[in-house]
């Protein structure tokens, strides 16, 4: 394909991970980050897409920052953080997309844990835009013999499903750290994936997009990760260490921690049964034991498993 302009907004370990794959399929890939003595103007000057791998934290100022930089019309935004905004509980793509209303915006998400992209190993993602042009080129850029990409047309469903997993994925640590067997973390995570499609349902998603890879696939792969910093949250506070204690010594950021106070709030809006969310937020905030949390989600109510 034609070589392409790439701006890679965010220097850590995902973002090099796109700008290394990026790279090697023979593009020009720039690479922008908050530490780095080029200037987000020049970064992005004259590209042709504009991808941001950032923490959900600085997505709000970031886009605040770009929007001041006159861009080509047919630039196309590209958005790989997993999270939510605290003010808005809005996802990233949403943020994107008000400020750049006539720009393409393109979500990537999948079960990519950035270190065994580096070490060249086989993975697969989706990128998903109202836009098919877009996607399908964002699929062309990033394509390759060890990274197949999907497109997809859900873009809020891709980046829920990348989004509210990581919520799961300190559950399912605080399952392994108990040493709570097999049969457990399988309940866990099927439980784990009927709560993110009800709560993908009330944001507008489609269904069948949790049960591909940026919705199951992603939570497979976090939820079974020592190399998950999420899924490190849960194991390490099951072992007895406090929250506060755990992030000081995390490298990065365990997005599961916000989205899933951010995810409590949206959820009492608009009174969307969380319950497996709902311990792991107590749990983060000191109310309960890991194994108490437990208790009280055996305990619940017996039920159907699925509402006709």
């Amino acid at each position: 394909m034609q070589k392409t302009t790439i701006a890679i907004l965010g220097a850590g370990a995902w973002g090099q991970a796109l700008a290394d794959l990026a790279s090697q399929n023979g593009h020009e890939v720039r690479v922008w980050s908050r530490r780095g003595s080029a200037t987000l103007e020049a970064v992005i000057s004259g590209a042709e897409i504009i991808l941001s791998a950032i923490a959900m934290k600085g997505v709000s100022d970031l886009v605040s920052q770009v929007k001041s930089i006159p861009l080509s019309p047919n630039t196309i935004l590209v958005t790989a953080t997993k999270g939510l905004d605290p003010q808005t509980t809005s996802t990233p793509s949403q943020i994107w997309q008000i400020a750049f209303p006539d720009h393409p915006v393109v979500v990537l998400s999948g079960p990519n844990l950035s270190q065994e992209i580096q070490e060249s190993l086989p993975a697969a993602t989706v990128v998903a835009s109202e836009n098919t042009a877009a996607a399908e080129l964002v699929q062309l850029v990033f394509s390759s013999p060890i990274f197949r990409v999907y497109t997809n047309p859900d873009p809020i469903g891709v980046e829920l499903g990348g989004t509210l997993k990581n919520i799961m994925a300190i559950a399912a640590g605080v399952c392994d750290g108990l040493h709570l067997g097999t049969n457990a973390k399988a309940a866990l995570v099927t439980r784990g994936l009927t709560e993110m499609v009800r709560i993908g349902q009330s944001w507008g998603a489609k269904t069948e997009t949790f049960y591909g890879l940026s919705g199951l696939g992603d939570l497979l792969a976090t939820c079974n990760s020592p190399l998950s910093r999420n899924y490190q949250v849960g194991y390490q506070m099951a072992s007895g260490k406090t929250l506060t204690e755990i992030l000081a010594h995390t490298a990065g950021t365990a997005e599961g921690v916000n989205t899933c106070q951010v995810l409590v709030q949206r959820a009492q809006q608009y009174t969307i049964p969380i319950p497996l969310t709902q311990q792991v937020y107590r749990l983060l905030q000191g109310e309960i034991t890991p194994r108490q949390a437990l208790e009280e989600l055996m305990l619940r109510d017996i039920k159907p498993e699925y509402h006709y």
